[in-house]
């Protein structure tokens, strides 16, 4: 019989981020604001991407992408996380926490190496742009979106295999605000030395490995462009990567944090704080990066706008 099968517990009670009641009102309008903010700017990335044509390459395919990956993990964990401030107890049945944590590390891992695809794609169209359309032809650009939520599936189904053998006893407080790993693991009550060690081995796969591969990406990138002799190229080869790397070092950063931290200088305190920024913010701020900073996206959103007014 499988050792999930001994867990006494069938439901989990989220902590929260507080416990201070004049910060519940503030931290639920908070939350509920960027949660709508993400899901707006996501859906309009992703809508402007589909319809404008100009937009129909390697790097908008990606960052297409991208959005939906951050609107889904959002999805995925905010909505639930609010109820923790307009009610007495959040509660959710292991069942779903199972399946919570499923859904969040299918998303999250996937983004890890979205991230790292997209690496590669300005690292081609910068250092070897005469090959680009041939090297990220629409073939290799689908492939290589499978093989990114490949890398989720497995990690997530890895992940919560493990953690359905995990046995519950008594304590169904999890000191956190949604269904994670390692709040998970600090509950059990049977030995969790496999789950620890197939985590610490995944999250440096999945970190380690697309970080590296971003780092080698842009450094050719930088070299690259060093060589450019006119200001302007130089100004407009960074101008193509600075949107990414700024992504990339606010989601790496905070993942990095919460998982491959030394366990006797972490505390799960610092983890929640540190799983809001790549939970919460990172989903909300993508949209504004990517577009913000880049003028493409804001000519295409400016024809879809002046066309919607004309229309009218």
């Amino acid at each position: 019989m499988a050792a999930g099968n001994h867990s006494t517990v069938t439901e989990f009670i989220f902590a929260g981020l507080t416990d201070k009641p004049e910060l519940q009102l503030p931290l639920f309008l908070f939350f509920l604001g960027t949660y709508m903010f993400t899901v707006v700017g996501n859906l309009v990335m992703i809508t402007l991407i589909a319809l404008s044509s100009h937009l129909h390459t390697p790097m908008y395919y990606f960052l297409s992408s991208l959005s939906f990956i951050d609107l889904c993990y959002s999805t995925v964990i905010t909505p639930k996380m609010l109820v923790s401030f307009v009610s007495e107890k959040n509660i959710i049945s292991y069942p779903e926490c199972m399946t919570q944590l499923y859904f969040f590390a299918f998303f999250i891992i996937s983004e890890c190496h979205m991230l790292a695809v997209m690496a590669y794609d300005r690292y081609v169209a910068i250092c070897k742009p005469l090959l680009y359309n041939i090297t990220m032809s629409y073939q290799v650009c689908s492939w290589l979106i499978v093989e990114v939520y490949m890398m989720g599936l497995i990690g997530a189904t890895v992940h919560t295999g493990c953690m359905l053998r995990v046995v519950f006893c008594k304590d169904k407080i999890i000191n956190h605000y949604f269904c994670d790993l390692l709040p998970l693991l600090q509950l059990s009550c049977s030995s969790t030395y496999i789950s620890k060690l197939v985590l610490l081995c995944l999250s440096a796969f999945n970190i380690v490995a697309p970080t590296l591969a971003i780092l080698g990406s842009y450094a050719s990138i930088i070299a690259s462009i060093l060589q450019i002799r006119s200001t302007g190229g130089r100004s407009k080869a960074f101008s193509t990567c600075s949107s990414h790397i700024l992504a990339v070092t606010i989601f790496y950063g905070s993942l990095t944090f919460m998982y491959l931290q030394p366990s006797n200088v972490s505390s799960m305190d610092q983890g929640n704080v540190s799983s809001v920024f790549y939970t919460i913010i990172v989903p909300m701020l993508n949209p504004l990066i990517y577009s913000l900073r880049n003028m493409d996206v804001k000519v295409a959103l400016k024809k879809i706008i002046e066309k919607r007014l004309f229309c009218i």
